[in-house]
C-alpha cells in the first residue's frame, strides 16, 4: 500500500482551519460562496485525516501501556483485545484517505453529454439502444438529474438509431463515465416466432459537458448549415428551414439537431460540438499521459465489448471487472449503482497501485 502522504494531509487541515475562520468572520456573499464551496470539497477528507490521526494516537497509548511493566493484568488484557480493532481501523482510514487524496479528474463535476447509437442487429438493436436510454433516464431521476433530449433518430420498430441527450447535476460525469463502449445484448426478439435468441449491439458514449471556458471554438473553424426541418410523424414540417447541421472543419466533426426553434438548435448542436471536442482533447491528453495503462476501466475506448445484457438468464456481466450480477431487470430500471460502484472501486484500486508503483 501506498504511504500517507503526511505533508499534504498537514496541509489541508491547516487551510480547512484557516477556511473554518475565515467563513465565522463574516466575510461578504461572493467570498463566503467560494468559501464554502472549499469547506465542502475539504470536508470529508479533513474528518477522516482526523479520524485517523485519533486512531493512531489511540494506537500509540494501548502501546505504551503494554510496554509499561506497571499496567495490572486486567488492563493489560484490556488492552491487547483492543489492539487489533484499533489497527483495523487505522488500515480502513488508511485507504479511505488515500482514494479521497486520488488526483481528482477536472471533469468529474460536471453534466454530461449521453450519445446512444444502435449497432449491429438491425430493429432490434434500434429497440436495446431504446431500453438503453430508458435506464439511464431512471437512473438520473433516482439520482435528481435533469435529462434533455437534444437529438433522436428512431427506428422503424421503436427504440432509436441515435439518442443525444444532455444528463445536467453534479458529478454526473464522475458516475457515468464508465459507460462508455460497446453494450450488447441477448435475447428473444417479441418479432422472433421461432423464440431464438439474438444478440445485437448499441454503442454508447459518455462526454464531460463543456462549457464555452473549457473550449473556444472560432466561428472561422466552423460551418453553418439550415435544413427543413420534419418532426415526429410529419407534424412539424415547417415552411421555414429550422435544423441546423454545425460542421467543425478542423477535425471534420459534424453535428446536427432538429428542434422546432432554428436558435436552439445552433445552441444544442454548439454544446454537443464543444463537449466532442473536449472529450478528444482530453482523450489525446490522456493518451499522452498513459500509453501505458494496465486498466480498461475509464480508458473510454468505444469499439470494446464492455458489458453483457443476457435477458433469458437475467443476467448482466460486465467484462472489463469480470463482474456478473444477475438482476437484470432491475437494473434496466435504472438500479444500477452496484455496477457503476464496482466500476468506481477497480479504478481507484488501479490508481493506488500506480501510486504504490511510483513511490517504490
Amino acid at each position: 500500500m501506498a504511504k500517507l502522504p503526511v505533508e499534504k494531509m498537514r496541509e489541508l487541515e491547516r487551510r480547512f482551519g484557516e477556511i473554518e475562520a475565515r467563513m465565522s468572520a463574516g466575510p461578504s456573499a461572493d467570498v463566503y460562496v467560494k468559501l464554502a464551496s472549499e469547506y465542502s470539497e475539504l470536508q470529508p477528507v479533513v474528518s477522516k485525516i482526523r479520524a485517523y490521526e485519533k486512531a493512531t494516537a489511540e494506537l500509540a497509548d494501548i502501546a505504551a501501556m503494554l510496554a509499561d511493566r506497571a499496567t495490572d493484568k486486567d488492563m493489560r488484557d484490556l488492552a491487547e483485545m483492543e489492539k487489533p480493532e484499533v489497527e483495523e481501523k487505522i488500515e480502513a482510514l488508511e485507504q479511505e484517505i488515500q482514494i479521497l487524496l486520488l488526483p481528482k479528474d477536472a471533469a468529474d463535476e460536471k453534466s454530461a453529454i449521453l450519445e446512444i447509437r444502435a449497432g449491429t442487429g438491425g430493429s432490434e438493436a434500434a429497440l436495446f439502444a431504446g431500453d438503453l436510454f430508458r435506464m439511464y433516464e431512471r437512473y438520473a431521476a433516482s439520482k435528481g438529474w435533469r435529462v434533455e433530449v437534444l437529438s433522436a433518430s428512431e427506428g422503424e420498430a421503436g427504440g432509436y438509431k441515435e439518442i443525444i441527450a444532455t444528463v445536467s447535476g453534479r458529478g454526473v460525469f464522475s458516475r457515468l463515465k464508465f459507460e462508455s463502449g460497446v453494450h450488447r445484448v441477448q435475447r428473444v426478439p417479441e418479432t422472433e416466432a421461432s423464440g431464438r435468441i439474438h444478440t445485437s449491439a448499441a454503442t454508447v458514449a459518455v462526454l464531460p459537458e463543456a462549457e464555452e471556458i473549457d473550449i473556444d471554438v472560432r466561428p472561422e473553424d466552423i460551418r453553418v448549415d439550415t435544413m427543413r426541418s420534419s418532426g415526429a410523424g410529419g407534424q412539424h414540417v415547417n415552411t421555414t428551414d429550422s435544423a441546423v447541421r454545425i460542421t467543425h472543419i478542423p477535425t471534420g466533426i459534424v453535428v446536427t439537431s432538429s428542434e422546432k426553434s432554428q436558435h436552439q438548435n445552433r445552441a444544442k448542436a454548439m454544446q454537443v460540438l464543444r463537449s466532442r471536442l473536449y472529450d478528444m482533447e482530453r482523450q489525446r491528453a490522456d493518451s499522452e499521459r498513459s500509453a501505458d495503462r494496465r486498466s480498461q476501466v475509464g480508458s473510454g475506448d468505444r469499439s470494446e465489448r464492455i458489458r453483457t445484457y443476457n435477458f433469458p438468464q437475467g443476467r448482466l456481466t460486465d467484462h472489463r471487472i469480470n463482474l456478473t450480477l444477475y438482476k437484470l431487470d432491475r437494473m434496466m430500471e435504472g438500479e444500477i449503482d452496484d455496477v457503476v460502484d464496482a466500476l468506481l472501486a477497480d479504478y481507484q484500486a488501479s490508481q493506488l497501485a500506480l501510486l504504490g508503483e511510483r513511490q517504490n
